[in-house]
């Protein structure tokens, strides 16, 4: 019996692991990093354009993400299936919330850095994507100019044409609510859906009744659900108005608009804005 110590043995390495793969990888074949890895193009030789590429294209992956959860709990309280739709909502709110932490790489660019590649990209502006109207259809902030302005891209005008066409994710929610026995007035289920959705004293005394009835009701955690998103939205809105105002200033915007003024002005639309005012009357 030997009672020395000695040191463990390094682990043998598995050659299944390391075997060389016949073409792409696996993990390069279901994610497509290979691809990713490619679409960034830095116009200039600003060292902080390559962290505005990533972010901005990271921003638009999460988008897209957030899009397809507010179409499945759409879709889910279309069929009165509240368990799948708070499903998708909870899995949007962790989107939300990683799309808000993707501005911390721009979030302290000085006016010289951002300058430094400002003019390379022209007229492109974010207001321009077409996921973030996507976004905003599904949240009831329709706007028929908006959808306009994607006209000259056929298969992008089509695909946001049908969500600005078809009920928000709002929409269905007061469609469900109704089916479930609560007064949503006929003028708001049975309103045009293109027009962008204002706020109903109605509907307020509807959030207004579920609040003020037993706590732990499944209506109340909808509520407080939506409430979450609403929130994050609005507080993406406000970080993006931030970080121009830190970047720019006052500047107009690089597509024509006013800039930080437009996108002051754009932060205050309500997002589900009867679940705030009911609050006030609980």
């Amino acid at each position: 019996m030997n009672d020395s110590t000695s040191a463990p043995g390094r682990p043998a390495a598995d050659d299944s692991l390391t075997r060389p793969f016949a073409g792409a990888s696996p993990y390069d074949t279901y994610v497509r990093a290979s691809v990713l890895n490619t679409l960034q193009h830095p116009l200039t030789e600003a060292p902080d354009e390559m962290g505005f590429v990533v972010t901005t294209q990271v921003m638009e992956l999460w988008l897209t993400l957030i899009v397809h959860e507010w179409r499945t709990a759409s879709t889910a309280f279309a069929k009165d299936d509240l368990d799948a739709a708070m499903d998708a909502l909870t899995r949007s709110r962790r989107a939300l919330s990683a799309l808000n932490a993707a501005w911390a790489p721009l979030a302290s660019l000085t006016p010289a850095q951002f300058n430094g590649f400002r003019a390379a990209f022209g007229q492109a502006s974010g207001f321009q994507s077409a996921m973030y109207r996507h976004m905003e259809f599904l949240l009831g902030d329709k706007s028929a100019s908006m959808l306009r302005m994607h006209g000259g891209d056929t298969a992008v005008h089509e695909a946001l044409s049908e969500t600005y066409r078809e009920p928000s994710l709002y929409d269905e929610v007061l469609g469900f609510l109704h089916r479930q026995g609560l007064p949503v007035p006929d003028e708001v289920r049975e309103r045009d859906v293109t027009d962008p959705y204002r706020s109903d004293p109605g509907v307020v005394e509807v959030w207004r009744r579920i609040y003020s009835g037993p706590q732990h009701h499944p209506l109340l955690a909808l509520g407080e659900l939506l409430t979450d998103v609403a929130e994050l939205v609005l507080r993406w809105r406000y970080d993006h108005v931030m970080v121009v105002r830190r970047a720019m200033g006052a500047k107009s915007g690089s597509a024509g608009s006013t800039g930080l003024a437009w996108l002051e002005q754009r932060a205050t639309r309500p997002v589900f804005p009867e679940l705030w005012e009911a609050r006030g009357g609980v």
